[in-house]
C-alpha cells in the first residue's frame, strides 16, 4: 500500500509532468485561463491518460515486446490516443457540451498532448506492472490537474495587477509558470522522507 501511495504522490508533486518534466505546456498555457476550463481541461486528460494506460500496457506487453517490435511503441501508442480522445470528445459533445464548447481546440489537442503520450511510455520505460502504471497515470493526471487549478487561480491575479507594458501577455504568464515550477522543485525530498528512500 505504501509503495502504491508513493507512486500517486511522487507523480502529482515530485515528477508533476507539466512543473518538472514540462509535459503538456501547451493545455497549461492555453486553457488555464479560466478555472472552469481548467478543471474540464484536467480531468478530460486525467481520464485519457487513464484510458491510454489501460490500452498501452497490454499492447506493449502482449503484442510489441513479445514480437520484437517494440519499437513501433510510439507510432502504435499515438494511434491508439487519438482513438482514445476521439471518444472522449464524442461523450463531452453528446452528455456535456457547455464543457466540450468551452474547451474548443483544445479538447482535440489532448491527441497530441505529450504528457498523455509521456505517461505511457514512462511507464514502460520505468518497468510498472499495470497497476502501479494504472496509478501512476492517474496520479499524473491528478499532477496535472494541481498545476492547473494553481496556474489558472495565479493568471486571473495576474489580470488585476498593474503590469508594465514589456511583460503583458506571454512574458508575465512564462514568468509566473516558471516561478511556479521553480516552487514545485521544493517537493523533491518529500516522497523519500514520508515513506523512506
Amino acid at each position: 500500500m505504501a509503495e502504491m501511495l508513493k507512486i500517486i504522490f511522487a507523480a502529482v508533486l515530485v515528477n508533476n509532468c507539466v512543473l518538472v518534466q514540462f509535459l503538456g505546456i501547451c493545455p497549461f498555457l492555453g486553457v488555464s485561463k479560466k478555472l472552469d476550463s481548467a478543471v474540464g481541461m484536467s480531468l478530460a486528460v486525467t481520464f485519457v491518460m487513464a484510458l491510454a494506460t489501460v490500452a498501452t500496457w497490454p499492447i506493449q506487453k502482449f503484442l510489441l515486446d513479445p514480437n520484437g517490435i517494440g519499437y513501433l511503441q510510439t507510432i502504435v501508442f499515438i494511434l491508439v490516443i487519438a482513438a482514445l480522445v476521439q471518444l472522449v470528445e464524442i461523450i463531452l459533445k453528446k452528455y456535456m457540451p457547455a464543457l466540450h464548447k468551452s474547451l474548443g481546440v483544445y479538447l482535440p489537442l489532448i491527441t497530441t498532448n505529450c504528457a498523455v503520450l509521456g505517461v505511457c511510455i514512462n511507464n514502460i520505460t520505468n518497468g510498472y506492472e499495470f497497476i502501479p502504471a494504472l496509478l501512476n497515470s492517474i496520479g499524473t493526471g491528478l499532477g496535472f490537474l494541481l498545476a492547473m487549478v494553481i496556474f489558472s487561480g495565479v493568471r486571473q491575479r495576474i489580470e488585476y495587477n498593474d503590469i508594465p507594458e514589456s511583460f503583458k501577455g506571454v512574458p508575465i504568464t512564462l514568468i509566473a509558470a516558471s516561478v511556479l515550477a521553480l516552487a514545485f522543485m521544493g517537493f523533491s525530498g518529500v516522497i523519500d522522507g514520508i515513506f523512506g528512500a
